[in-house]
């Protein structure tokens, strides 16, 4: 059997259940006539066939009231018809990390750490732990990246440095309850901030 994709809302829901917070967000076919979601919010093609929606134009951020909501699920519906849309409330900005979990065939499951968004790629400021971690080798992960100070109010930027031990504590003990059935996992970006972490998107495929 192959490994399967799972769905950003499908990988959320877990998250949550580890008290791993994500923006709130509803998973449909079709526009409702109202959503219980306040404005702004994000629209995002829902399909586990499209790993990057970025890269198809399958996102749309920043929108602002119901009629625009209308318009732009429209256009999105004529791009993907065969597929289902996430709408989630558009997060406050902070500083954008990455946590992953890649799974070698040699040392099992490591987790990585580093700047997330555009920044991953171009610098490639990240730190490795083989997984179980404990405290101290997440403390140890974000020291080890050269962009560490950030977290530790470097020009008065302020984020939660403890969310971020927590969500990293959080995803190796998930990982682990899972017993090996994690191939990948990627949340990036996380948005970091004074109030915390939020898991902005997550991608997962699994082992069946």
């Amino acid at each position: 059997m192959e490994n399967r994709i799972l769905e950003e809302k499908e990988v959320k829901d877990l998250l949550s259940r580890y008290g791993i917070r994500v923006p709130k967000g509803i998973v449909v076919k079709n526009l409702p006539d109202k959503i219980d979601i306040d404005f702004p919010v994000v629209l995002k093609v829902s399909d586990p066939g499209i790993l990057h929606k970025s890269d198809v134009g399958g996102v749309i951020l920043n929108i602002k009231d119901f009629d625009e909501l209308n318009e732009k699920f429209s256009i999105m519906k004529k791009k993907f018809p065969e597929s289902k849309f996430l709408i989630e409330s558009m997060e406050k900005p902070g500083i954008e990390v990455i946590v992953g979990v890649i799974k070698d065939k040699t040392f099992g499951e490591s987790i990585m750490f580093g700047l997330g968004g555009i920044f991953t790629e171009l610098y490639r400021d990240v730190s490795f732990r083989l997984i179980p971690i404990d405290e101290y080798d997440a403390r140890e992960m974000i020291n080890e990246i050269k962009a560490r100070k950030i977290f530790d109010g470097f020009r008065n930027i302020k984020v939660d440095k403890e969310s971020v031990i927590d969500l990293l504590l959080k995803v190796s003990r998930l990982v682990m309850d899972m017993g090996g059935k994690v191939d990948q996992l990627d949340l990036n970006p996380v948005i970091v901030r004074d109030d915390g972490s939020v898991v902005v998107d997550a991608k997962m495929v699994v082992i069946p």
